[in-house]
């Protein structure tokens, strides 16, 4: 039995860069996914407290020294918030995984370390982002400028928290922008740890504000005429939600949505690195992932070989309590969640899908919001099991024929997010990846780099984050005329 976490309690929110009494007296409970208790409360931020911080957040980027600091300077504030998450990196592990049942060895890497590697490729990125650039126009010479876009609202979900907020405050800062970040009611703890960082990291006051809150909640800050650009991951429909809200104001958005993602195994792959290759991301923090290989296009001619590979690697994943550091698989975050994946799994059995393994509560666990690793076999593309994002430990196997049908089966698809190619030939490999229709590819490989851009096609969102293009959705781009003949002194 591994050492629990003690009750985490806080009664202040973070806003306007300093921990401030709510204006409200709701309170927000965390439950534990593992054992259904009780483990954190928070208050629960109010539209009241997101006009104060947002306000902060106005005063802070009209008037304040954030935005007008050199590069340099602002660098240096986000270095000092890297190097003290690198320093802090286990405490983030063991909050996230307590709060949404990630195993801990996975959370020290997809949601610690990744995330301070997202702080540090924002740093590489903004020292080398054309700021100012001049051009030969038609009518005379111009001078091109890319301004920080103002007011972010980043709204972030409970899956990965970290990460995604690195994803959007890591831009948004380094660019000169001020940001209200919206975290999680199921996730709310680790964003403390975050507020600490940023306090002791020297932001001056208003920049940054973090308040743990509902949907509603979330859509009047979406909606709040005094924010400048919103940043969201999430779930399609709520994506949808939060362009409708945005729109009203012609508020700037960036949508990073959901996956129903293909890794396509060639009939020349090596059977045992694409299991080794695709197992850990099909399943990864428990099935919850909008990158996740959720699909297995797997060629008829080895249909059987494949099935039974991945059939057994799965059935062999390690369930248990998140902090143990032996778990692979963990319970998913609420008992909404739970069902949900029951739901499918009967309704995939009901399309006529057959389980290959899993497919239940596993008896192992007394409680807990658990569900076994599962693998549907004979799997039809047009089925509902393969069309909707379970998000949770549900994966389908794929019959194709040949290779122009493979593709055909991964691009049919209402999502474009992710995807990856097992073969022996990686040129063969590039090839299809070039052709499938989604925003990140991999060939032999599952890599999410933060130096080039990541999002979606179709359905999985809008704009990219990560990469200089993902810096340069945090700016404004203006054109500025010059006279004839005008050259600098």
């Amino acid at each position: 039995m591994t050492e629990r976490t003690e009750l985490v309690e806080h009664g202040r929110l973070f806003i306007g860069g300093e921990f401030t009494d709510p204006l409200s007296t709701e309170v927000i409970e965390v439950i534990s996914p593992h054992t259904e208790q009780v483990i954190g409360r928070v208050p629960h931020a109010s539209e009241a407290d997101v006009d104060r911080a947002v306000a902060a957040a106005r005063r802070a980027f009209d008037e304040g020294p954030w935005p007008r600091m050199t590069l340099d300077e602002r660098i240096a504030v986000i270095t000092r918030i890297k190097d003290a998450f690198a320093v802090r990196h286990e405490e983030f592990a063991r909050l996230i995984s307590a709060q949404n049942g990630t195993p801990y060895s996975a959370s020290v890497m997809v949601q610690a370390l990744a995330a301070m590697m997202v702080w540090d490729s924002a740093i590489t990125v903004a020292r080398t982002f054309p700021y100012e650039e001049r051009r030969d126009g038609v009518l005379g010479p111009l001078l091109v400028r890319r301004e920080p876009v103002g007011v972010v609202a980043a709204v972030v979900p409970w899956n990965v928290p970290q990460f995604t907020a690195a994803a959007k405050l890591a831009p948004a800062l380094l660019a000169g922008c001020t940001a209200v970040l919206k975290v999680s009611p199921e996730t709310p703890l680790d964003a403390y740890l975050l507020a600490e960082i940023a306090e002791e990291a020297g932001l001056p006051p208003g920049v940054l504000s973090i308040l743990p809150a509902d949907r509603e909640v979330s859509e009047y800050l979406v909606g709040h005429r005094d924010v400048d650009k919103v940043s969201f991951t999430g779930s399609v429909a709520a994506g949808r939600r939060v362009m409708e809200v945005a729109s009203r104001n012609l508020t700037r958005v960036t949508l990073e949505l959901g996956g129903k993602s293909a890794a396509v195994i060639l009939p020349d792959a090596d059977l045992e690195a694409a299991v080794a290759g695709i197992v850990p991301f099909a399943w990864m923090i428990n099935g919850q992932a909008c990158v996740a290989q959720t699909r297995i296009l797997a060629p008829r001619s080895r249909y059987e070989e494949i099935a039974e590979a991945f059939a057994t690697a799965a059935g062999a994943l390690r369930v248990g309590d998140p902090l143990d550091p032996t778990t692979e698989l963990g319970p998913l975050v609420a008992q909404r969640q739970q069902q949900r994946s029951l739901d499918y799994i009967r309704l995939g059995q009901e399309e006529g899908a057959k389980i290959l393994t899993g497919g239940n509560v596993p008896a192992s666990q007394e409680r807990g919001w658990y569900v076994e690793p599962t693998l549907f076999g004979s799997v039809d593309n047009s089925m509902r099991i393969a069309r909707e994002e379970i998000f949770g430990p549900v994966i389908c196997l794929i019959p194709y024929g040949d290779e122009a049908e493979a593709v055909r089966i991964a691009d049919d698809s209402p999502y474009g997010l992710s995807g990856s190619v097992w073969t022996a030939d990686t040129e063969r490999g590039i090839d299809i990846a070039r052709r499938i229709r989604t925003g990140t590819y991999s060939v032999n490989t599952f890599s999410l780099d933060m130096l080039g851009p990541f999002g979606g096609y179709k359905n999985s969102g809008l704009g990219r984050e990560f990469g200089p293009e993902g810096y340069g959705e945090f700016f404004e781009h203006k054109m500025i005329h010059l006279p004839a003949g005008y050259r600098e002194a």
